[in-house]
């Protein structure tokens, strides 16, 4: 079985940024709901994949209230194996970038993958909160609608897989822009 991927710290020019959300935060017990990823090549979105995912159960209320996403919305998308199946070829063996994906995504995904396909996801990864955090300590906080902010971006839509890795790659970029080779 492959290796896990390393998370790396510096800015790349070509990667796919992605995010999830999911039924609740344990990547234990909990469920993918929506899977989506941005393509970027030398900085410009190149392509886009976005799903909702049937997860076979209730989606908790608490769930719903963050991310808008209901029982009735995934009834009729596909379940988690076409849909990671989907994902993985979209992102192949690209750096994958994402804000808190070390200690949130990147588990649900190691564990879907391993689960469904007794496989290991061996990309490098870029986690902006990391990348933040050192990058721009003068920030009181360093959640996804604050770097946005800081970068004069709209975070609008925030909590839905898609619109956050818009955000996601444009923060990526911004701070690369203003900061250097240090992100």
């Amino acid at each position: 079985m492959r290796e896990k991927g390393n998370r790396l710290v510096q800015y790349v020019p070509d990667y796919t940024v992605f995010d999830l959300e999911t039924t609740g935060i344990s990547a234990n017990m909990d469920d993918i709901i929506e899977i989506s990823a941005v393509k970027v090549k030398g900085g410009i979105v190149q392509d886009t994949f976005s799903t909702l995912v049937n997860p076979g159960r209730h989606i908790p209320a608490q769930a719903t209230k963050v991310n808008g996403i209901t029982d009735q919305m995934v009834s009729e998308a596909p379940l988690i194996r076409e849909a990671m199946t989907e994902f993985l070829r979209f992102v192949g063996e690209d750096i994958l970038v994402g804000h808190n994906i070390q200690s949130f995504d990147m588990k649900f995904i190691y564990r879907e993958v391993e689960e469904l396909f007794q496989e290991t996801v061996s990309n490098d990864f870029i986690d902006t909160l990391y990348m933040a955090r050192k990058c721009l300590p003068e920030l009181k906080h360093h959640r996804l609608t604050d770097l946005a902010e800081h970068f004069g971006i709209s975070s609008k839509g925030a909590h839905r897989a898609l619109n956050d890795c818009v955000t996601v790659s444009y923060t990526h970029l911004r701070a690369h822009e203003t900061r250097g080779n240090l992100v």
